[in-house]
């Protein structure tokens, strides 16, 4: 990767697509880029860990492609199938036209005509723009056998598909794992990996974040929704609203033409920051206003 040439210029290129970051991610994935390296990303949801693989693959200009991870994928699944409707109609037509040669026709049945790639394969091919980036998404959803698998297929870019062989990435991919920790990962993939855990912005950090993402917002009321977020973050919730919310509150209250926060704009767009009904009910009443009055408090005066 010899157009990154330092840390900044990695800040600068993902802040051109509205992915601001610390300095320390910012290292991280220099060094990835550099080293040619898995990066993987944890922390916990929202706070931008799959936006930075799609940031990375516009700043490239890269394909981005995406393994979504859920309980029970297994290593056909993310590699490859076979069309198999295609290949009974060319069974079919084989047997009407009389053809008995079988040992050509299972060599044509297992050809790349009749091959779906799916994305851990699709990332091993060659691309006329250079190496893709592969984003394997939520890998602490799938189960122990599948991470033993991938350990193997990031140690050496490559897949194997019986019926054709071992298929090997002529120049490895760009590789951005993410795991929301509902459970551990295994040592041994980490240990293949530059390793980064994704926290809550503080408040300078998610104002420009807001600012990136949702230029059209005033300061004033950017300052109230982040400190509002922020103050929310301390509270007793099942699930903490993460960055992504933050910006879907504020084009909510955009669209909603609202100026400025007051408790009933709150019970009005909970929906848009938190997901989960116990936690919206804690905010019902006067606890909206005590947290509102709380941000309010610990603003600086701009």
């Amino acid at each position: 990767m010899t157009e990154i040439s330092s840390i900044d210029a990695v800040q600068k290129m993902l802040a051109d697509q509205g992915y601001v970051c610390s300095r320390a991610l910012g290292t991280v994935v220099f060094l990835s880029l550099r080293l040619g390296r898995p990066l993987f990303l944890e922390g916990e949801a929202g706070v931008g860990k799959t936006e930075i693989a799609k940031a990375l693959a516009a700043s490239l200009g890269r394909k981005l492609i995406r393994l979504q991870c859920y309980e029970g994928l297994d290593a056909s699944s993310a590699v490859y199938e076979w069309n198999f409707p295609a290949q009974m109609v060319a069974i079919r037509a084989a047997e009407a036209s009389g053809g008995s040669d079988k040992k050509a026709l299972q060599t044509e049945l297992f050809s790349e005509d009749y091959l779906i790639e799916r994305p851990l394969l699709e990332a091993m091919r060659p691309n006329e723009n250079g190496p893709p980036v592969l984003l394997i998404d939520e890998l602490d959803r799938t189960d122990e056998p599948f991470e033993a698998f991938l350990l193997e297929a990031l140690s050496d870019f490559q897949v194997t598909i019986p019926e054709m062989g071992t298929i090997k990435a002529p120049e490895p991919p760009i590789v951005v794992v993410t795991s929301n920790r509902t459970r551990e990962v295994h040592d041994a993939l980490k240990r293949r990996c530059l390793y980064h855990w994704v926290d809550y912005p503080n408040f300078e950090r998610e104002m420009e974040i807001l600012t990136a993402r949702a230029p059209e917002a005033a300061e004033s009321l950017s300052r109230e929704v982040v400190a509002f977020v922020q103050k929310l973050r301390t509270e007793d919730l099942f699930k903490k609203p993460g960055v992504a919310e933050t910006i879907d509150w504020a084009k909510c209250l955009l669209a909603l033409d609202v100026i400025t926060l007051s408790p009933e704009v709150i019970a009005d767009t909970l929906g848009a920051i938190l997901k989960y009904q116990d936690d919206i009910a804690k905010l019902h009443g006067s606890e909206a206003k005590r947290i509102l009055d709380q941000a309010k408090a610990t603003m600086e005066p701009v």
